[in-house]
């Protein structure tokens, strides 16, 4: 009986030994979980005087070592490719951004600036029936109106003209677009194969020929919007040793096919890059100055129209210019508002930086081909059938209509189906 006793004894003391550890582990664990989520700045406080401390989990610091040693273990060339991917991507959301901030700004100036023409010539036709009946002081203040508002309307006007909103706006959108394209192009070569230092190169030149066909300024860079020489736009890095004309020192043996290319091949691809250069490029390097001297005609014509109309108002109520000068203010305020709303509500600017732009992309693809051609070993060159896909899906053809083009005797035939 007492054996029985003090083994009862002994169970519920080693029981409750148990319960009173698993309590203390438990509190534990509870405090160093709050301890652990207790964040203080480990920042000095100068007014204060003292530096607090900031505790962390050792889980979480090693899990951040392990990123970082991955981060370092891989190849420098490759951290580099993905810096620029990343300022590439940053460049065509900030250009996305200001193409749309300067196309508001050509609906919100263009409407300022016929809302102010359309005022002043109210004004200059109730002053020149007599002023609403309201004596000299009611003329004069009318008369001071309306010239105000069109000489105000004239300076907007000139601003417009030589800025160009809508050609600002659709420069931005090209921009935008192309550094996306970029942006996707370096994640295409990342995936395939791990890049070197050439390829952070001609990375960078992209970004930096990019960042000099459209740049972001107004004062300095802008390009100008009224060239005397048009030329296709050029975004990418200049071949110093391209020649104009074609040259291939590439010879291959019969019809023996390397690295996707045979002399069927080479020979189609010429005859593209003949096509491009005289009919496409050419063709809208005409629509391009045609359209650079629409817009010159009314980029003179609107200021001229409003300064007119300024003059004709301060003139109303003369002896000598009484009636003319009512004519002027009234009908040559008319006539700027036509003028302003087919120039800038028209877009002639966006117009000709489109078909700049679409010069540019016939170029470019020219240069591609021409680029490859003039390599002289075959290995060096892009893959000869992925190119010609590549090339066939820019122009929008097919392969076939592709082969074709070069066999073609239709001389209003032209390279591209897309444009």
């Amino acid at each position: 009986m007492a054996i029985l006793q003090s083994s009862s004894l002994l169970t519920r003391s080693s029981s409750s030994a148990n319960c009173f550890g698993k309590s203390r582990a438990s509190l534990y664990n509870t405090n160093y979980v709050l301890v652990s989520k207790l964040q203080i700045n480990a920042e000095f406080n100068p007014r204060k005087g003292f530096k607090s401390f900031k505790t962390t989990n050792p889980l979480e610091n090693n899990k951040t070592n392990m990123e970082k040693e991955e981060v370092m273990s891989k190849p420098v060339a490759l951290q580099q490719m993905y810096a620029i991917m990343d300022i590439a991507a940053d460049r065509a959301q900030m250009h996305k951004n200001i193409a749309a901030q300067r196309d508001n700004w050509n609906w919100l100036l263009l409407n300022s600036v016929n809302e102010m023409t359309v005022t002043a010539a109210t004004l200059a036709g109730i002053a020149a029936v007599g002023g609403g009946g309201g004596g000299a002081i009611s003329l004069l203040a009318l008369k001071l109106s309306s010239s105000l508002l069109y000489m105000a309307a004239t300076g907007v006007l000139l601003v417009m003209n030589k800025i160009q909103p809508s050609q600002l706006a659709e420069e931005q959108r090209n921009a935008s677009r192309l550094f996306k394209l970029l942006h996707e192009e370096m994640k295409t070569k990342v995936a395939l194969k791990t890049p070197d230092s050439n390829d952070v190169e001609e990375a960078m030149e992209k970004v930096l020929a990019l960042d000099k066909a459209y740049p972001l300024p107004l004062i300095g860079t802008m390009l100008d919007k009224f060239p005397s020489i048009v030329k296709p736009a050029v975004w990418w890095p200049e071949d110093e040793t391209t020649h104009e004309e074609l040259q291939v020192k590439v010879k291959l043996v019969g019809k023996e096919e390397t690295n996707g290319w045979d002399e069927n091949l080479e020979k189609d691809m010429k005859e593209i890059v003949g096509v491009l250069k005289k009919k496409d490029t050419e063709e809208y390097i005409r629509l391009c100055k045609l359209v650079l001297k629409i817009n010159k005609v009314l980029a003179i014509c609107g200021p001229l129209f409003t300064g007119i109309a300024a003059v004709g108002s301060a003139l109303m109520g003369s002896s000598s210019f009484g009636s003319i000068a009512a004519i002027f203010g009234v009908v040559f305020g008319a006539m700027a508002i036509v003028v302003n709303s087919l120039q800038h509500g028209g877009q002639i600017g966006m117009v000709f930086e489109m078909y700049r732009s679409t010069a540019g992309f016939f170029s470019l693809v020219g240069e591609t081909i021409k680029s490859n051609l003039e390599e002289k070993e075959a290995d060096d060159r892009e893959n000869g059938e992925l190119l010609e896909l590549k090339v066939a899906l820019q122009l929008g053809r097919s392969l076939t209509e592709l082969r074709d083009l070069s066999d073609e005797e239709d001389e209003d035939e032209f390279a591209s189906k897309l444009f």
